[in-house]
Formats: C-alpha cells, sequence, structure tokens
C-alpha cells in the first residue's frame, strides 16, 4: 500500500481507547475499598459470599455463549462487576446457595436472554436482588453484625429505636447491612474515583443523592432534619444504588436532562419507599421502575436535530 492511498470506513474516526473492559476494570477498582469495609466488618464469609456471586455469573455467561454458540465475552468483565453488585447487596448472613442462584439468574434471565450486554433493560444485580428477595424474604432481610442478629440503622431510624448507632458509625461502616452498603465512606471514595476516570457523570448520583436528603429534610418525622437526612443518605443502599447501579450505560439515559430525571426519579420513588412502605429501604425498587422509563425519557429528552422541522 502506497502512501497515496487512503482508507475508507465508517465512524467512528476517533478512537480514546475506552471499551467495556476498562470501564469494567475502573468499576472493579471503584468497588475495592467497600469489599475491603466489607472483610473487616462482616469478616471471611463476606468474601466468601462475593466469589461465590462473581463466579456463578461469568460461569452463566459462559455457559450460555458456549451452548448457544456465541462469542465468548467473559474478558470483558461486565459479569465480575454484575457478580460484585449482586454480592453486595445481600445480607452477610445467606445461606451460600443464595449468591450462587442470584449470580446465574442475574446472567441468564436478566442478560443474555435479551441478547447480552447492552441489551437488556433492567440491571442484573438489581433485578436479582429483587427476584431473591420476592423468592426467600426471610433470608433476604436476616442482617447480622459479629454474629449477633440486628436491624440495619435504617430501621431502627424509623422505629425512632435508642439504639440507633451514631452518625460516625454509619459513615464509617460498623453497622449491620448488606455486604457492600454499610461503609458510606468507601463508597464515596470509589465514587470520586469513577467520577476522576470519567466513567460516571455526577447528573444521576448528586440528583438522587440530593433529592432524597431535600425531601428527608423537609418532612422529617424525628430528630433533628439536617440529622435526619443524613441518616437516610449513609444508611442503607442509597450510594450503592446512586453511584454504581443507577448509573449503569445500559439502563440509563444518555442525556443529561434525562440523567436527571432519571436521578430525581429515583430519590422521590426512594423516599416513598422508605417512609410510607412497608421496607426500610427502597433503593433496588426505585431504580428498577426507572429503568422502565429510560426508553421514555430518551425519546423526550433526545436533542432536535438541527434544522429538523416538524
Amino acid at each position: 500500500m502506497n502512501s497515496n492511498t487512503y482508507l475508507e470506513s465508517s465512524s467512528p474516526h476517533i478512537h480514546q481507547g475506552i471499551s467495556t473492559k476498562s470501564i469494567m476494570r475502573d468499576v472493579i477498582i471503584a468497588l475495592l475499598p467497600a469489599l475491603v469495609a466489607s472483610i473487616i466488618v462482616f469478616k471471611i464469609r463476606a468474601l466468601i459470599i462475593v466469589v461465590l456471586s462473581v463466579v456463578s455469573c461469568v460461569l452463566g455467561e459462559l455457559l450460555w455463549q458456549k451452548t448457544f454458540k456465541q462469542k465468548v465475552t467473559i474478558d470483558d468483565l461486565s459479569a465480575v462487576v454484575t457478580g460484585i453488585l449482586l454480592a453486595f447487596s445481600l445480607p452477610p448472613s445467606v445461606p451460600y446457595y443464595i449468591p450462587v442462584i442470584g449470580g446465574i439468574f442475574a446472567i441468564i434471565i436478566v442478560k443474555q436472554i435479551f441478547g447480552g450486554i447492552g441489551k437488556n433493560f433492567l440491571n442484573p444485580a438489581l433485578a436479582s436482588r429483587a427476584f431473591l428477595m420476592a423468592t426467600w424474604p426471610a433470608v433476604m432481610t436476616k442482617w447480622t453484625l459479629d454474629g449477633i442478629s440486628t436491624a440495619t440503622p435504617l430501621e431502627l431510624l424509623n422505629n425512632a429505636s435508642p439504639n440507633l448507632p451514631s452518625l460516625w458509625e454509619v459513615f464509617i461502616g460498623y453497622t449491620g447491612g448488606s455486604i457492600g452498603e454499610t461503609s458510606a465512606l468507601a463508597l464515596i471514595i470509589g465514587g470520586i474515583y469513577l467520577l476522576y476516570r470519567n466513567v460516571i457523570t455526577w447528573e444521576i448520583p448528586v440528583s438522587y443523592i440530593g433529592s432524597v436528603f431535600l425531601l428527608s429534610f423537609l418532612f422529617c418525622n424525628t430528630g433533628t432534619p439536617f440529622i435526619f437526612a443524613l441518616y437516610e443518605i449513609f444508611a442503607g443502599g442509597l450510594l450503592l444504588g446512586a453511584i454504581y447501579m443507577a448509573t449503569d450505560y445500559t439502563t440509563s439515559p444518555v442525556t443529561k436532562k434525562g440523567k436527571f430525571i432519571m436521578g430525581i426519579g429515583c430519590g422521590v420513588l426512594t423516599f416513598l419507599f422508605r417512609t410510607i412502605g412497608q421496607t426500610a429501604e427502597g433503593v433496588c425498587y426505585s431504580i428498577l421502575i426507572m429503568n422502565l422509563f429510560v426508553p421514555m425519557i430518551e425519546r423526550h429528552t433526545i436533542p432536535r436535530t438541527f434544522g429538523e422541522v416538524k
């Protein structure tokens, strides 16, 4: 080929070296502080549940793609991320078959049946958690700390319990709850890393967390409004959901206006679930509901083409 020969190809013509694998690798790195915190609080059992969940997700994807003679894509690390996020949403006391079943359900039923990565309309980890909650509610709502059954800070807060841990303990993470949600500090550190790496943008996390804070402050039903609102932010799965799940590329809007709508919608639903629902939490179902509205949000927020005539 001489120097005067040109190649004609389809867009994109500019590449930044970003791939699914590099994005997922950054997400895994961002989740490491929360993983370390979970092992410190819940000991080796937390690590075992994470490993079981990740292995189940990876093997489930491998077996599906081998069975249907599809390209094997487990090296893109997306199944690993799903496995970690699923494990992070589970109580540390669940039987070991729970992360195994959950991992297979997340990959095969929620992701692969619809065509694989980029084609699922629900967040696989959250959809799997909802399935596990509906199937094994007793084991999915049993919380332990140091081997002793306990309530989550949100449950204690809603019941105005005198045993509510301090705000510092909730922020650091030495409380009962799901494996990856207890340490707000660790989740924030990971979120800052993702923002620095441009893996996520600020619109969904800020609008989601901000709307929950504002509503909790305005409609505080116990104690000081500001402190009550901080508990609502740092306790439970809000930070895990807002930073790592609501921002999922496949199941969230791409337009800036759409991201704000997504975040505020999740925030309002989470507040309603927590205040008038039968559960102290509400992040999982809030994000799943908003996932269903993403196509409509995109349709009404996509920028109009320059020069377009109705």
